[in-house]
């Protein structure tokens, strides 16, 4: 399945979430990373990574995802076991 990344608007709350699903390879967290680069600087909202819908996630993209959250303090949320293992295996290497 195609990597799909909707983006939902919630100004009110000041923020954005960006909601992915389907598959995630390098290319599709390089192309989220740039999205959510526009995003924040622009609207001044928080940013919200809503990966529940996600089916599956490699390891140089679950890299990309520890530095969006670490290093831009993106949240990362709707993330089963299996994907926050992932992430958090990418953190130690």
């Amino acid at each position: 399945m195609a990597t799909k990344i909707t983006q939902v608007d919630l100004p009110e709350r000041r923020r954005t979430i960006l909601r992915v699903e389907g598959e995630m390879f390098r290319e599709d967290a390089l192309l989220l990373e740039k999205i959510a680069g526009c995003i924040g600087p622009e609207s001044g909202t928080n940013i919200i990574i809503d990966l529940a819908d996600l089916d599956f996630l490699d390891s140089e993209s679950a890299s990309v995802l520890k530095r969006l959250q670490d290093e831009n303090g993106y949240q990362i949320e709707g993330v089963e076991i299996f994907v926050q293992s992932a992430v958090d295996m990418a953190e130690r290497l």
